[in-house]
């Protein structure tokens, strides 16, 4: 239950967010927004801002004309604001709890509309800028939350600290340390006989030796201790890259000094470029052979992960949701059709060309970049299966 309310929460808050960037966008330069909703369809609650006042309708199965039982309205009743014009937006409640989207007039998106009228109030009647402001809004908002989210946990949490001494504070499940009975406490005297004195000096030996036998020698209650065992690995990028480093699955003491706003927004800032270092990393790795589209994962992996974050506490979890966000921003972001990086493509080719595609031209590219996306959405859902069958 808690992998799948804490995916539910990460995924509705980052695209509730990416959308509300895009609806805020169009209503600063005059575009019509015709649907906000939280959720995706069916819907189930809605509120339309009408002349006059807001239109509250409930959903629910109900016996239409025919007699055959479907989803509609079941109810419905105004709230009078005799002076309000009402833009005609519809507030929209519904029932997967998976994000949202935000329906703009005059704008080919998922649904494949292509009804487009050109009147003053849709978005393809307003100048290039505008429209760029507006699909790249979304991009803006979710890398404005992963900064926030950075921010306001170093504000609150501090800059962490790892102690040097080489006592272990926390063990890592099914590793070689948990498994030959070491406990957290523990001081590492020496390793294969040579003298450890501080947590570096521990790193430094156990990174060059994976999967190598060794004798443990370590404190306990005053108490000398050795134990045999062999390390395992663990992938880490060091300059760029990725190397195979010794590990045995020990975690030092981290303690936590307090900071002030302005450090924390730095921090904020130098995380969510972290961030996305990350990603640009990762694609390299995928260019050049270090890591396949095996590697690749989708909601079930984003889920599996969200639950162990959020069983490591509401720190973590808003730390997972900030990465995450990083993550929504550069994959939108990419010139590929069906994305907001897509749309501001295309709006940058019409520039250099000096003309605008016909309507039925981007229903092309738009269902080209879809099936794409479609594509990728099934390779990363046969990667999520397979981990999860094969652990």
């Amino acid at each position: 239950m808690t992998t799948i309310l804490s995916f539910i929460l990460v995924i509705g808050v980052l695209v509730f967010f990416h959308e509300l960037g895009h609806f805020f966008a169009a209503r600063s330069v005059g575009a019509r927004v015709d649907r906000f909703s939280i959720g995706f369809p069916p819907r189930f609650i809605t509120i339309t801002s009408v002349p006059g006042g807001f239109e509250f309708r409930l959903f629910f199965y109900r016996r239409d004309q025919e007699g055959k039982i479907a989803w509609g309205p079941v109810k419905s009743w105004m709230i009078s604001k005799p002076v309000r014009e009402g833009s005609g937006t519809e507030y929209c409640l519904a029932i997967i709890p998976l994000g949202g989207y935000v329906k703009i007039a005059g704008m080919i998106d998922e649904s494949l509309d292509g009804t487009i009228e050109c009147k003053p109030d849709e978005l393809m009647s307003k100048p290039v800028w505008a429209q760029i402001w507006v699909m790249s809004a979304g991009v803006i908002m979710n890398i404005l939350l992963a900064f926030i989210i950075f921010t306001g946990v170093a504000w609150n949490h501090g800059t962490p600290a790892a102690s040097n001494e080489p006592v272990i504070h926390t063990l890592v499940d099914d590793m070689p340390a948990k498994a030959e009975g070491l406990l957290p406490g523990d001081r590492i005297v020496s390793i294969n006989e040579v003298p450890i004195s501080t947590w570096d000096e521990l790193s430094q030996t156990i990174h060059a030796i994976p999967n190598t036998p060794i004798t443990l020698t370590f404190q306990r209650d005053n108490i000398e201790y050795q134990k045999s065992l062999t390390t395992n690995f663990q992938i880490q990028h060091v300059n760029g890259r990725a190397d195979t480093l010794g590990a045995i699955g020990i975690i030092p003491g981290i303690t936590y000094q307090p900071i002030g706003f302005l450090e924390a927004t730095q921090m904020g800032a130098l995380s969510t470029i972290r961030g996305f270092g990350l990603i640009v990393l990762s694609i390299k790795m995928l260019v050049s052979g270090e890591a396949s589209v095996s590697d690749l994962g989708g909601p079930i992996l984003i889920a599996q992960l969200a639950g162990e974050w959020a069983r490591a506490g509401w720190i973590s979890l808003l730390t997972f949701m900030a990465l995450i966000s990083c993550n929504l921003a550069f994959i939108n972001f990419l010139p590929v059709p069906g994305l907001d990086g897509g749309h501001v493509f295309i709006l940058l080719v019409e520039s250099l060309l000096r003309r605008k595609f016909t309507i039925k031209t981007r229903m092309v590219i738009q269902q080209i970049g879809m099936a794409l996306l479609l594509l990728l959405m099934v390779t990363v859902m046969i990667n999520d299966i397979v981990r999860l069958f094969t652990n």
